[in-house]
């Protein structure tokens, strides 16, 4: 059994062709700009919503999350299999962060893997190496999050170090994995030069980085943290313009990788 809070359907963003993208609940980060705060306990959730009928504002309540085992979940999944396989997809596990449930995530892969399925996990690179070593078999991409390299600022940003991501995304190159990474690109705290050149060195070393996305940083997550009794750290944050992100992406590319602006 495990903890998820939503199943996406028809994702285009999250792998190759037209996947099912199932979030699980519970992540070790506290990353300053997370759009899923409700992605961050582990355990369901009781909130609160606002619900507007007839001129009149009510409160309704709400659980956030749920207990399901693995054939629940594919049940949902294979409800989409034409879909997937017609057009070259599969199943992407994301969160959260998957491997805060590393035995759920592992029996999910082995059963989407079963079932034919091209797979994807979602990850923020901080979990144990065994959990990694675990699922690299039944994994066909993984979609590495690579945020800040400066250590310093990684805790100070993310909570925890970047040490153990970096070496995890080591092991999986040296595995010959399939890897894109995604960079979230945010207004003065990663949008740096000097943070993208020493990105770029760091990657330049390791083999197997298919494509780097640039995630340009929004507020869509903002108005989620009042429900879930958390305070939103950056409510006065500028966004990257398109002319950044299109300075960054020809940046990157200039170093041979292949380079999308968004997932």
């Amino acid at each position: 059994m495990g903890v998820i809070f939503d199943i996406k359907r028809f994702a285009v963003h999250d792998g190759p062709g037209i996947r099912t993208t199932v979030f699980l609940k519970g992540c070790p980060l506290s990353c300053w700009w997370c759009h899923n705060p409700e992605s961050i306990k582990q355990v369901p959730q009781k909130v609160f919503k606002k619900v507007k009928l007839n001129g009149k504002t009510f409160t309704e309540e709400e659980i956030v999350g749920k207990e399901v085992s693995v054939s629940e979940v594919m049940s949902q999944v294979n409800r989409e299999k034409i879909v997937m396989d017609e057009s070259g997809g599969g199943v992407t596990f994301s969160g959260g962060e998957p491997l805060a449930q590393p035995d759920f995530l592992l029996e999910l892969l082995k059963a989407s893997k079963s079932e034919g399925y091209h797979t994807a996990v979602d990850t923020s690179g901080f979990a144990k190496p065994e959990d990694f070593e675990k699922i690299a078999p039944f994994t066909n991409l993984f979609l590495y999050d690579l945020k800040l390299m400066d250590d310093d600022l990684h805790k100070k940003y993310t909570g925890v170090s970047n040490q153990l991501i970096l070496k995890n995304l080591q092991f999986l190159c040296e595995c010959e994995k399939s890897i894109r990474i995604r960079i979230p690109v945010i207004k003065g705290i990663n949008d740096s030069i000097q943070n993208l050149n020493d990105s770029i060195s760091f990657l330049k070393e390791l083999m197997g980085i298919e494509q780097v996305d640039l995630l340009p940083h929004h507020h869509i997550g903002r108005g989620k943290y009042e429900r879930f009794g958390l305070k939103y750290r950056m409510p006065d944050q500028q966004q990257i313009t398109d002319i950044e992100m299109k300075s960054f992406e020809q940046l990157i590319e200039s170093e041979g990788f292949k380079v999308k602006i968004g997932g």
